[in-house]
């Protein structure tokens, strides 16, 4: 897809850049990347407004980085040329559209606790585009070079309203999913909605970026605020601008094969400190970690934001204005973003946020999954994962209790009851019990007595559903689903998003066989093990080496 590149507006004021763990290990697509809205800034001499060139294709890249920068921002502030070098970062971001898929596919907007704080949600995306020799240089396959590109690195950032935790959910790249329709904004190709699952790196070739959170949203529920994506050379000159992070191997291992295969990535038992190229390596290792897996890839990733993390924050206790510029340049040119994210002083309030978050409360985990054949698909473990991170509940178990309740949200206003159109199915069914006969038509006589006048039962066969639940197909109806849920006493954890309904459904399930009541089972907020959850200040993470591939 041709990439349009238009000028931004010098930086707003003192701002500077500084940003967040997404520096990660996440490779972005550049260039062809094919995403809509694309935009750049200035050319680095700090112009302002008015249409510009194409640019150096792959030339766009950044990486918001963390705390490091915002000490480069009070530096840099205290320098003449202070602004104009804000200009100049400033014009050196990229960005792109955030949400292409179509309105019904999206998450509600996340609402606000009761405190006015609101979760932040950014998706992190590595992209494998070999869109310039740099990137077809470093990411191999000359057979690839200008091909569509796959976010072979998909990672949602959570952090809470609070701002006292953060969480992380990686996406295995060969997660089968449905991946919704997507718009180029730049062209107004319509990619139409997968017709069966298939691997959710596919959706970066869709239109770009905003069709990965399409993807993203449709799947989870999770409304997200922010994208960065980083490609090949962005994470080395990211990784060189860091100036090495510390990791460990279980034995020597050297990732490779005799037919070719593998990053390359050759380390001695023990720790050692990587950077650039080699850094780059680690994160794209499979073959030569556990199992060879790109569940193995996805720990080995965590491990390197983890350390990242740390001695990003040790940086930004130095005072070498040199090195902090350096990260300032480095971020700048390594990523793209949405245009929220698309000036200093937007990534530099970002980062403020960011770095309220202890290192101890920051958590690192992989979607449940499990194999079908190669490829792997999300658990039940999954969409409790999900829901923990939509209702903002912390993924390390320290939270203090939380209640919850059906609140209708400030931007979907449920209808009245009585305008409020609910279908009634029977799931009182159980492996050992015969359906409640009359169910649906019991509660919807219930819900048409609190005033739910346009409620009609399912007549349908009855099915099977261990708790009661409201669903919903699109946002548009959620406020009336939480209406609804809220009046009968259901939670606010019942409600949820499904493509199984066509309009606002009460599913009555095992847990109400009887009486007009409603008693929600006690809630299991607990991250699923599966989860495989590691914490950021864990500093005796190793990754195990597959005995083959030792030297």
């Amino acid at each position: 897809m041709a990439q349009s590149s238009v000028r931004g507006e010098a930086p707003a004021v003192e701002g500077t850049t500084s940003l967040t763990p997404q520096d990660r290990n996440v490779p972005v697509d550049q260039g062809q990347r094919g995403g809509g809205g694309r935009q750049r800034g200035g050319d680095g001499t700090g112009g302002t407004g008015g249409t510009g060139g194409t640019g150096k294709p792959g030339r766009k890249r950044r990486v918001l980085r963390w705390s490091a920068t915002v000490m480069a921002v009070v530096i840099l502030g205290t320098a003449g040329a202070g602004y104009l070098y804000y200009r100049h970062l400033n014009g050196n971001i990229q960005k792109d559209a955030l949400n292409i898929g179509d309105e019904k596919d999206r998450a509600a907007q996340t609402q606000a606790n009761s405190a006015g704080q609101t979760p932040l949600n950014i998706l992190l995306i590595g992209s494998d585009a070999r869109d310039t020799e740099e990137n077809q240089k470093l990411g191999g396959a000359r057979e690839t070079f200008g091909g569509v590109p796959l976010a072979d690195v998909q990672m949602l950032l959570h952090v809470s309203a609070d701002r006292s935790n953060m969480s992380v959910v990686s996406m295995p790249r060969d997660t089968l999913l449905d991946i919704p329709k997507c718009t180029d904004p730049d062209t107004g190709k319509v990619y139409a909605a997968s017709t069966s699952t298939v691997m959710t790196n596919e959706s970066l070739g869709r239109g770009g970026p905003g069709c990965t959170v399409a993807t993203w949203e449709k799947l989870t529920d999770i409304h997200i605020d922010h994208f960065m994506m980083i490609d090949f050379a962005g994470v080395v000159s990211m990784a060189d601008a860091i100036g090495g992070v510390p990791v460990c191997v279980s034995d020597n291992v050297y990732s490779h094969t005799s037919t070719g295969h593998g990053s390359g990535l050759k380390l001695k038992e023990g720790t050692t400190s990587i950077k650039g190229k080699q850094a780059l390596e680690w994160l794209r290792t499979r073959y030569g970690f556990e199992d060879g897996s790109d569940l193995a890839r996805a720990k080995a990733q965590h491990m390197y934001m983890n350390s990242m993390v740390r001695e990003l924050r040790a940086s930004a206790k130095l005072s070498s204005p040199n090195k902090l510029r350096k990260l300032a340049e480095a971020a700048t040119q390594a990523i793209t973003v949405d245009d929220g994210l698309g000036t200093i002083t937007k990534m530099y309030d970002l980062a403020t946020e960011l770095k309220k978050v202890p290192t101890d409360r920051i958590t690192m985990t992989t979607m449940p999954n499990e194999y079908v054949g190669a490829r792997v698909k999300p658990t039940e473990d999954a969409a409790k994962l999900f829901r923990l991170v939509r209702e903002d509940i912390a993924l390390d178990g320290k939270d203090k209790k939380k209640t919850t309740t059906a609140t209708p949200a400030a931007e979907d206003p449920a209808a009245a009851d009585d305008r409020i159109a609910v279908q009634v199915r029977n799931a009182t069914r159980t492996s050992t019990l015969a359906p409640a006969a009359g169910r649906a038509t019991a509660v919807t006589q219930l819900l048409v007595g609190k005033g739910f006048t346009e409620a009609k039962a399912d007549t349908s066969a009855a099915t099977a559903e261990e708790t009661t639940l409201v669903r919903y197909p699109s946002a548009d109806l959620k406020g009336d689903a939480e209406r609804v849920a809220k009046a009968l006493g259901i939670p606010a954890t019942a409600v949820e998003k499904s493509t199984d309904v066509s309009g606002v459904t009460l599913v009555v399930g095992a847990d109400w066989r009887s009486g007009t009541a409603y008693k929600a089972p006690a809630g299991d907020d607990r991250t699923p093990e599966s989860a495989e959850a590691i914490n950021a200040s864990d500093t005796s993470q190793c990754m195990q080496v597959d005995p083959d591939y030792t030297w």
